[in-house]
C-alpha cells in the first residue's frame, strides 16, 4: 500500500506555513520565554482561525473531528516553526480527556488553551501558568489541577509546573490520550528536524571557507544527507501511528513508540548536524537556530523519553 497525503492535506499544511511564515514566530518564542505570552497567543488565535485548534474536537462542540493523520500534518508544521505553548497537550490530548465536556467548545474555538500532566511519563504540566485549563490525568480518570512550583527546562519557552489534583475525578480515556500526546510530540520533532535541515542546507549554499562554499565539501554533504534519510525514515512511522490510532489497532502502543523513538533520534541528529554546519553562531541567542536546538532537547523527553519508548517497542515485539 502506498501512503501519501491528499491535495487537501497538502493545502492545509501550506496554509499553516503561510500563516506562520508571516507571523514572526521566533519573536513570539523569545517573548514567551520572557513571560510575555501576548505575541504567542496571537499566533494561537490565527491558528484557531485556520481550524488547527478544532481538529481533534468533536463536531458536537463545533470541532472538526479530523482524522489523526490531519493532526500529524498540522503538528509537523507547528514543530517546523517552533510555535510556543502546550501544542500537544491542548490540541490533541485535552480533547481526548474532555471528550463530551462542554469545555471542548472553547478548545475548538481557541478561546481556551489547556495543558496536561499525566504521571509517570508526563509528571509536570508545561506552561501551566499561562493555560486557561490545567488537567491531571492517570488510570482512566482526569481532574482539574491546581498549579504548584515551576521547574527549570532546557527550553525556556516550555515551563514545567508541578500540579495537584483539585475537584472530583471524571472518567477519561487516558490511555488513548497518552498515545496522542506522544504521537503529536513526535510530529513536532520531525518538523523541527526538517526546519534545521532546511536552514543548514541554505547556509551551506552561502557560507564560504577557504574560498569554497562549505556545501561543496563531502563531509557536509554526507552529514546533511544522513539527516535527510533519518527524517524520511521516521516520518512514515508517525503516519503509521496515526493510522493505528484511527483504527484502534492492538499495535497502537508499539507504533506510537516506534514513531517517537525514531523522531527523537532524527531530530537530535539534525540538531547536531545543524550546529556543526553553522558553527558556534548557531547556538547564540541571537540566531533562530538556537530556539529549535533547545526545543528538540525538551521534546525528546516529553511524553516518554526515547529509551522508554524503545523498551516498549521491544516488549511488544517479544510478546
Amino acid at each position: 500500500m502506498k501512503f501519501d497525503l491528499d491535495d487537501q492535506q497538502r493545502e492545509f499544511a501550506a496554509s499553516i506555513d503561510g500563516l506562520l511564515g508571516a507571523a514572526d514566530v521566533p519573536a513570539a518564542i523569545r517573548a514567551w520565554s520572557a513571560g510575555d505570552t501576548g505575541p504567542g497567543r496571537k499566533v494561537w488565535a490565527a491558528l484557531a482561525d485556520l481550524g488547527v485548534t478544532a481538529l481533534a474536537v468533536s463536531e458536537k462542540f463545533d470541532g472538526i473531528g479530523a482524522h489523526p493523520v490531519d493532526l500529524v500534518v498540522a503538528a509537523e508544521r507547528l514543530g517546523y516553526w517552533g510555535v510556543p505553548g502546550p501544542v500537544a497537550e491542548s490540541i490533541a490530548v485535552a480533547p481526548v480527556l474532555l471528550a463530551d465536556d462542554d469545555r471542548s467548545a472553547a478548545l475548538a474555538s481557541g478561546e481556551l488553551i489547556a495543558t496536561v500532566a499525566m504521571p509517570p511519563h508526563v509528571p509536570r504540566a508545561v506552561d501551566a501558568d499561562s493555560a486557561g485549563l490545567v488537567l491531571l490525568a492517570s488510570d482512566g480518570e482526569v481532574r482539574n489541577a491546581d498549579v504548584g512550583s515551576q521547574h527549570e527546562s532546557v527550553d525556556p519557552a516550555r515551563r514545567p509546573f508541578d500540579v495537584t489534583a483539585a475537584g472530583d475525578p471524571r472518567k477519561a480515556d487516558t490511555a488513548t490520550a497518552f498515545e496522542f500526546g506522544a504521537m503529536i510530540t513526535a510530529a513536532q520533532l520531525i518538523g523541527a528536524g526538517q526546519a534545521m535541515l532546511d536552514g543548514s542546507v541554505d547556509y551551506a549554499k552561502q557560507r564560504t571557507q577557504f574560498g569554497r562554499l562549505i556545501g561543496s565539501y563531502q563531509a557536509i554533504k554526507h552529514r546533511l544527507a544522513d539527516v535527510h534519510i533519518a527524517i524520511e525514515l521516521a516520518r512514515p512511522l508517525i503516519f503509521g501511528a496515526a493510522l493505528s490510532l484511527a483504527d484502534g489497532s492492538s499495535d497502537t502502543a508499539r507504533d506510537v513508540s516506534a514513531a517517537k523513538a525514531a523522531a527523537s533520534e532524527a531530530a537530535l541528529l539534525s540538531a547536531r548536524s545543524s550546529l556543526q554546519t553553522h558553527g558556534a553562531i548557531g547556538y547564540t541567542q541571537e540566531h533562530d537556530l538556537s530556539l529549535l536546538l533547545l526545543r528538540v532537547q525538551a521534546l525528546r523527553s516529553a511524553w516518554g523519553d526515547p529509551t522508554w519508548h524503545r523498551h516498549r517497542v521491544l516488549e511488544a515485539l517479544a510478546s
